[in-house]
Protein backbone atom coordinates (compact mmCIF):
# COMPACT_ATOMS: atom_id res chain seq x y z
CA UNK A 1 0.00 0.00 0.00
CA UNK A 2 1.07 3.32 -0.97
CA UNK A 3 2.51 5.99 1.64
CA UNK A 4 -0.99 8.75 2.02
CA UNK A 5 0.30 12.26 1.66
CA UNK A 6 -1.43 15.13 2.57
CA UNK A 7 0.10 18.48 1.55
CA UNK A 8 -1.44 22.27 2.67
CA UNK A 9 -0.86 24.63 -0.22
CA UNK A 10 -1.05 28.01 1.91
CA UNK A 11 -1.09 29.84 -1.28
CA UNK A 12 -0.58 33.94 -0.51
CA UNK A 13 -1.93 33.80 3.38
CA UNK A 14 -0.38 34.38 6.22
CA UNK A 15 2.70 36.90 7.54
CA UNK A 16 5.96 35.13 8.45
CA UNK A 17 5.36 35.66 12.26
CA UNK A 18 1.77 33.75 11.88
CA UNK A 19 3.15 31.37 9.35
CA UNK A 20 5.34 30.55 12.07
CA UNK A 21 3.26 30.14 14.90
CA UNK A 22 1.14 28.41 12.58
CA UNK A 23 3.96 25.73 11.61
CA UNK A 24 4.79 25.54 15.72
CA UNK A 25 1.38 24.23 16.16
CA UNK A 26 1.09 21.80 13.48
CA UNK A 27 4.46 20.15 14.70
CA UNK A 28 2.69 19.53 17.77
CA UNK A 29 -0.99 18.84 16.95
CA UNK A 30 0.28 16.20 14.15
CA UNK A 31 2.86 14.38 16.21
CA UNK A 32 0.52 11.87 16.66
CA UNK A 33 -0.08 10.74 13.13
CA UNK A 34 3.67 11.18 12.08
CA UNK A 35 3.92 7.68 12.00
CA UNK A 36 1.14 6.59 9.43
CA UNK A 37 1.00 9.92 7.32
CA UNK A 38 3.52 11.68 5.42
CA UNK A 39 2.71 15.56 6.06
CA UNK A 40 3.85 18.73 3.43
CA UNK A 41 3.06 22.41 4.24
CA UNK A 42 3.38 24.71 1.21
CA UNK A 43 4.08 28.17 2.79
CA UNK A 44 4.52 31.73 0.69
CA UNK A 45 7.94 31.77 -0.37
CA UNK A 46 9.33 34.36 1.73
CA UNK A 47 9.09 31.87 4.94
CA UNK A 48 10.34 28.28 3.96
CA UNK A 49 13.56 29.08 5.44
CA UNK A 50 12.04 30.60 8.22
CA UNK A 51 9.68 27.36 8.81
CA UNK A 52 12.02 24.55 7.54
CA UNK A 53 14.55 25.38 10.65
CA UNK A 54 11.59 26.03 13.05
CA UNK A 55 10.61 22.14 12.01
CA UNK A 56 13.99 20.83 11.51
CA UNK A 57 13.94 17.48 13.01
CA UNK A 58 10.26 17.34 12.58
CA UNK A 59 8.37 14.52 10.50
CA UNK A 60 6.64 17.52 8.77
CA UNK A 61 8.07 18.27 5.58
CA UNK A 62 8.42 22.30 3.78
CA UNK A 63 8.04 22.55 0.04
CA UNK A 64 7.95 25.71 -2.43
CA UNK A 65 4.51 26.59 -4.03
CA UNK A 66 6.51 27.28 -7.47
CA UNK A 67 9.80 27.29 -9.23
CA UNK A 68 11.84 28.46 -12.30
CA UNK A 69 13.43 26.08 -14.86
CA UNK A 70 16.86 27.88 -14.39
CA UNK A 71 19.82 27.29 -11.63
CA UNK A 72 20.16 31.36 -11.70
CA UNK A 73 20.24 34.08 -14.15
CA UNK A 74 18.91 37.33 -14.84
CA UNK A 75 14.50 36.52 -13.69
CA UNK A 76 13.96 38.71 -11.45
CA UNK A 77 11.70 37.77 -8.97
CA UNK A 78 12.08 33.72 -9.42
CA UNK A 79 13.69 31.39 -6.77
CA UNK A 80 15.21 28.06 -8.63
CA UNK A 81 14.83 24.79 -7.68
CA UNK A 82 18.80 24.88 -6.70
CA UNK A 83 17.89 27.24 -4.17
CA UNK A 84 15.64 24.92 -2.54
CA UNK A 85 17.45 21.90 -3.01
CA UNK A 86 18.91 20.51 0.24
CA UNK A 87 16.46 22.03 2.58
CA UNK A 88 13.19 22.11 1.16
CA UNK A 89 11.83 18.47 0.28
CA UNK A 90 8.84 19.07 -2.07
CA UNK A 91 8.23 21.58 -4.60
CA UNK A 92 4.91 21.78 -6.06
CA UNK A 93 4.37 22.68 -9.74
CA UNK A 94 1.15 22.71 -12.22
CA UNK A 95 -1.48 24.50 -9.82
CA UNK A 96 -4.63 25.36 -11.89
CA UNK A 97 -3.96 29.15 -10.62
CA UNK A 98 -0.40 29.52 -12.27
CA UNK A 99 -1.75 27.97 -15.54
CA UNK A 100 -4.56 30.08 -15.61
CA UNK A 101 -3.62 33.48 -13.59
CA UNK A 102 -0.05 33.01 -15.14
CA UNK A 103 -0.42 31.53 -18.18
CA UNK A 104 1.83 28.83 -17.27
CA UNK A 105 2.31 26.43 -20.53
CA UNK A 106 2.85 22.68 -20.57
CA UNK A 107 6.18 23.49 -22.16
CA UNK A 108 7.40 25.49 -19.07
CA UNK A 109 6.39 23.05 -16.59
CA UNK A 110 7.83 20.38 -18.42
CA UNK A 111 11.29 22.27 -17.81
CA UNK A 112 10.16 23.34 -14.15
CA UNK A 113 9.89 19.28 -13.47
CA UNK A 114 13.40 18.37 -15.07
CA UNK A 115 14.59 21.02 -12.73
CA UNK A 116 13.26 19.94 -9.90
CA UNK A 117 13.58 16.41 -10.36
CA UNK A 118 17.89 17.71 -11.26
CA UNK A 119 18.00 19.00 -7.74
CA UNK A 120 15.82 16.06 -6.23
CA UNK A 121 13.56 17.53 -4.96
CA UNK A 122 9.70 15.54 -4.65
CA UNK A 123 8.03 17.34 -7.21
CA UNK A 124 4.15 17.00 -7.17
CA UNK A 125 2.90 18.06 -10.62
CA UNK A 126 -0.38 19.14 -10.38
CA UNK A 127 -3.14 18.50 -13.21
CA UNK A 128 -7.26 18.88 -14.01
CA UNK A 129 -9.93 20.01 -16.30
CA UNK A 130 -11.80 23.35 -16.09
CA UNK A 131 -15.66 23.40 -15.84
CA UNK A 132 -15.78 24.36 -19.39
CA UNK A 133 -14.05 21.59 -20.02
CA UNK A 134 -15.74 18.82 -17.64
CA UNK A 135 -18.98 20.06 -19.14
CA UNK A 136 -17.86 19.44 -22.34
CA UNK A 137 -16.47 15.71 -21.31
CA UNK A 138 -12.64 16.34 -22.18
CA UNK A 139 -11.99 15.48 -19.18
CA UNK A 140 -9.36 12.51 -19.95
CA UNK A 141 -8.79 14.55 -23.06
CA UNK A 142 -7.17 17.31 -21.00
CA UNK A 143 -5.52 15.40 -18.21
CA UNK A 144 -3.83 13.02 -21.09
CA UNK A 145 -2.12 16.20 -22.73
CA UNK A 146 -1.40 17.87 -19.46
CA UNK A 147 0.58 14.76 -18.57
CA UNK A 148 2.17 14.09 -21.50
CA UNK A 149 3.75 17.18 -21.97
CA UNK A 150 4.76 17.84 -18.79
CA UNK A 151 6.56 14.08 -18.46
CA UNK A 152 8.08 14.11 -21.87
CA UNK A 153 11.80 12.91 -21.15
CA UNK A 154 11.53 12.16 -17.54
CA UNK A 155 13.70 9.00 -16.70
CA UNK A 156 12.50 6.23 -14.84
CA UNK A 157 15.09 6.43 -11.99
CA UNK A 158 13.66 10.19 -11.33
CA UNK A 159 9.81 8.89 -11.48
CA UNK A 160 10.31 7.79 -7.60
CA UNK A 161 10.42 11.67 -6.58
CA UNK A 162 6.98 12.30 -8.68
CA UNK A 163 3.59 12.66 -7.03
CA UNK A 164 0.71 13.80 -9.43
CA UNK A 165 -2.36 16.10 -7.72
CA UNK A 166 -5.72 15.87 -9.70
CA UNK A 167 -7.10 19.11 -8.88
CA UNK A 168 -10.31 19.69 -10.86
CA UNK A 169 -10.66 23.17 -11.40
CA UNK A 170 -14.05 23.77 -11.08
CA UNK A 171 -14.13 21.73 -7.92
CA UNK A 172 -11.03 24.48 -6.45
CA UNK A 173 -11.96 26.93 -3.95
CA UNK A 174 -15.70 26.29 -4.57
CA UNK A 175 -16.65 23.72 -1.65
CA UNK A 176 -17.90 21.37 -4.66
CA UNK A 177 -15.73 18.87 -4.60
CA UNK A 178 -15.43 15.85 -7.05
CA UNK A 179 -17.26 12.82 -5.64
CA UNK A 180 -15.49 9.69 -4.52
CA UNK A 181 -16.11 7.42 -7.64
CA UNK A 182 -15.10 10.43 -10.26
CA UNK A 183 -12.11 11.84 -8.67
CA UNK A 184 -11.17 7.76 -8.17
CA UNK A 185 -11.96 6.79 -12.21
CA UNK A 186 -9.86 9.87 -12.72
CA UNK A 187 -6.94 9.05 -10.73
CA UNK A 188 -7.25 5.53 -12.29
CA UNK A 189 -6.95 7.30 -16.17
CA UNK A 190 -3.97 8.87 -14.73
CA UNK A 191 -2.38 5.74 -12.74
CA UNK A 192 -3.17 4.34 -16.19
CA UNK A 193 -0.97 7.09 -18.56
CA UNK A 194 1.37 6.98 -15.98
CA UNK A 195 2.42 3.30 -17.10
CA UNK A 196 3.70 4.13 -20.79
CA UNK A 197 6.55 5.83 -19.47
CA UNK A 198 7.10 4.13 -16.00
CA UNK A 199 5.96 0.64 -16.25
CA UNK A 200 5.38 -1.28 -12.97
CA UNK A 201 6.41 1.94 -11.16
CA UNK A 202 3.18 3.61 -12.05
CA UNK A 203 1.93 1.62 -8.94
CA UNK A 204 3.96 3.18 -6.55
CA UNK A 205 3.90 6.89 -7.48
CA UNK A 206 1.39 8.65 -4.98
CA UNK A 207 -1.71 10.43 -6.45
CA UNK A 208 -3.33 12.92 -4.85
CA UNK A 209 -6.65 14.89 -4.46
CA UNK A 210 -7.36 18.51 -4.54
CA UNK A 211 -10.04 21.03 -5.01
CA UNK A 212 -12.61 21.64 -1.73
CA UNK A 213 -10.84 18.63 0.65
CA UNK A 214 -12.35 19.04 4.06
CA UNK A 215 -12.57 16.88 7.07
CA UNK A 216 -15.88 16.48 6.36
CA UNK A 217 -15.15 14.42 2.71
CA UNK A 218 -11.78 13.69 3.48
CA UNK A 219 -12.53 9.60 4.65
CA UNK A 220 -14.67 9.31 1.30
CA UNK A 221 -11.91 10.53 -0.94
CA UNK A 222 -9.24 8.86 1.01
CA UNK A 223 -11.31 5.30 1.13
CA UNK A 224 -10.74 5.19 -2.60
CA UNK A 225 -8.06 3.19 -3.79
CA UNK A 226 -6.47 5.35 -6.25
CA UNK A 227 -6.24 8.35 -3.91
CA UNK A 228 -3.07 8.57 -2.23
CA UNK A 229 -4.07 11.43 -0.47
CA UNK A 230 -5.13 15.34 -0.62
CA UNK A 231 -3.58 18.71 -1.94
CA UNK A 232 -5.80 20.77 0.43
CA UNK A 233 -6.13 24.87 -0.21
CA UNK A 234 -7.90 26.47 2.11
CA UNK A 235 -8.38 23.95 5.27
CA UNK A 236 -4.94 23.88 5.17
CA UNK A 237 -5.07 27.91 6.34
CA UNK A 238 -6.84 26.07 9.33
CA UNK A 239 -4.91 24.35 12.21
CA UNK A 240 -7.90 22.34 13.37
CA UNK A 241 -9.37 21.39 10.04
CA UNK A 242 -6.07 20.45 8.46
CA UNK A 243 -5.55 17.96 11.54
CA UNK A 244 -8.50 16.55 11.10
CA UNK A 245 -7.58 15.72 7.42
CA UNK A 246 -4.51 14.11 9.04
CA UNK A 247 -6.40 12.22 11.56
CA UNK A 248 -8.58 10.95 9.07
CA UNK A 249 -6.13 9.69 6.34
CA UNK A 250 -4.25 8.16 9.38
CA UNK A 251 -7.84 6.04 10.48
CA UNK A 252 -8.38 5.37 6.89
CA UNK A 253 -4.81 3.67 6.62
CA UNK A 254 -5.67 1.75 9.78
CA UNK A 255 -9.26 0.31 8.92
CA UNK A 256 -9.36 -2.22 5.32
CA UNK A 257 -10.37 0.37 2.03
CA UNK A 258 -13.77 -0.13 0.83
Amino acid sequence: MRRPLIAGNWKMHFTVPEGLEYALQLRRDLEPYSALVDVVIMPPAVMLWEIANALRGCAIEVGAQNAGWEDQGPFTGEISPKMLAGWCHYLLIGHSERRQLFNETDEELNRKLHAGLRHRLKVILAVGETLEEYDAGRTAEVITRQLNAALYGVELRQATDLSIAYEPVWAIGTGKAATPDYANETMGLIRGLLQSPFGALASQIRILYGGSVTPANARSLLEQPEIDGGLVGGASLKPGEFTRIVQATAEVLQSPRV
